[in-house]
């Protein structure tokens, strides 16, 4: 789901995060029948009523383990909460293997997401993955790499975005190369 549709569904009050605090920084951290719930959302809940859409997140909140939800008491539309479970289960499972694999350390390029035991920073390959490389072309300039390390790329880069300026500016205390000065009658008047 897009972000800006995760927030709508807090603001709704359909999920509810636990609010964790890092320093000065405030995470929102979702229960896995959170997770769930988004998913169903993500497959078409989200176009029921939202008292229909209440009635499902607090019916999968408070039993985590249930396999459809009857909205409205009825029978005319059910719930397949089943599937949509292991769908998170799955991905969970994804995501922490990715996770597995990348390293973080400011003494290896500088600090951005590289495979572990490379130099490759983890962007970079999703940015090829994402402009329609074959994944033959990336394993031959990149031997080191795996299919496995391909297809979990995009995963890790969706999921830990890279936010804010570049950590370092190398060029921002040096000075310049060349200067160039150009006469007063070589400029051109607009």
């Amino acid at each position: 789901m897009p972000l800006k549709a995760v927030r709508k569904a807090m603001d709704a009050g359909l999920i509810k995060p636990r609010m964790l605090r890092q320093g000065k920084l405030v995470h929102r951290m979702l229960s896995h029948a959170q997770l769930v719930y988004l998913r169903l959302e993500a497959e078409g809940v989200r176009l029921l009523p939202m008292a229909s859409r209440r009635e499902v997140a607090r019916a999968v909140e408070s039993r985590p383990n249930v396999d459809t939800i009857a909205v409205s008491g009825g029978t005319a539309i059910l719930v397949r909460v089943k599937d949509a479970r292991k769908d998170v289960e799955r991905e969970l499972k994804r995501l922490r293997k990715v996770e597995q694999m990348v390293v973080s350390d400011p003494e290896i390029m500088s600090g951005a997401p590289v495979f572990r035991g490379t130099r490759i920073p983890v962007d970079l390959v999703a940015a090829m993955v994402a402009q329609a490389a074959t994944m033959e072309e990336i394993l031959d300039g990149y031997p080191s790499l795996t299919r496995e390390h391909l297809e979990l790329a995009p995963l890790y880069v969706a999921a830990f975005p890279q936010r804010g300026r570049p950590p370092r500016r190398p060029w921002a205390k040096q000075e310049p190369v060349r200067v160039a000065r150009y006469p007063r009658s070589a400029r051109t008047e607009c």
